[in-house]
């Protein structure tokens, strides 16, 4: 592939978006792996409580990649062009795949029936936020619906995940690692989609910062639930707060 960097920006946007170039993308760090992570790569001892932590933040993991799979599946048929339908169609490719892993990673840890042990730890908070989103989905309002699932959710993700990373056992850590490339992907369309749209139509900007208004205080709880889940220390709770706000904020909608 060449460096897309060189290429014109209608010729440069056309490339980020098609399915070769995440055909390229995904086969540079999925290679070689099963389930999200290299066969030399064992689990290391865990304690059972650790453990027990760990299944609940997959829990939420997982919630936060149904919804993603979810909307990015039910954008498909409203978005406004070739481009952006293409797209969103390796993001449900994405979802999907890191909805599967987190499963399995579950079932690595003990865990017998994946789907109701999502449905009885997951945060409310997340719960909450998913259905809000789907609910922008359905009503088709294309751009607050974008940024609610490519820039809110995916900072969140993005954040937490690179974060968890650190520390993780070397499974979770490897599989965490893969995620946050897809993430990083994800959000740069959010962020490109939405700011070539607000500044030709400066009015969206005011609902895009309503719904900003309206799920802040659902990330926020849910990271502060994942925070104390991992038995990180408070401030790591605040310091995960500004990675979000501040990625949210490079589109103009501070607080």
């Amino acid at each position: 592939m060449n460096d897309v960097h060189d290429l014109d920006p209608q010729r440069f946007y056309e490339e980020v978006h098609s399915f070769e170039f995440w055909f390229q993308a995904v086969e540079g760090y999925l290679g070689g792996t099963t389930w999200g992570r290299r066969p030399e790569t064992v689990d290391a001892p865990m304690a059972a409580e650790d453990r027990d932590r760990l299944i609940t933040v997959l829990c939420n993991y997982c919630v936060g990649e149904s919804a993603a799979l979810e909307g990015a599946s039910g954008l498909i048929v409203v978005a406004p062009d070739r481009l952006a339908k293409v797209f969103l169609s390796t993001q449900v490719v994405d979802e999907g795949r890191h909805l599967e892993v987190f499963h399995h990673r579950l079932r690595e840890l003990g865990v017998a029936d994946p789907e109701a042990e999502v449905e009885r730890r997951a945060s409310r908070s997340l719960q909450t936020f998913r259905r809000r989103l789907l609910d922008l989905v359905a009503s088709k309002d294309w751009e607050a619906a974008i940024f609610a699932q490519n820039v809110i959710l995916e900072s969140l993700e993005f954040a937490v995940f690179q974060d968890h990373a650190r520390d993780a056992d070397p499974v979770t850590a490897e599989i965490l690692r893969g995620v946050v490339k897809d993430e990083r992907r994800h959000m740069g369309f959010g962020e490109n989609e939405l700011g070539r749209r607000v500044a030709a139509a400066p009015h969206i900007r005011a609902r895009i910062g309503q719904i900003k208004k309206e799920l802040d205080h659902l990330v926020l709880e849910s990271l502060e639930e994942t925070v104390r889940t991992l038995g990180m220390p408070r401030d790591e709770d605040e310091r995960l707060g500004r990675i979000y706000l501040e990625s949210v904020a490079r589109l103009g909608f501070g607080s």
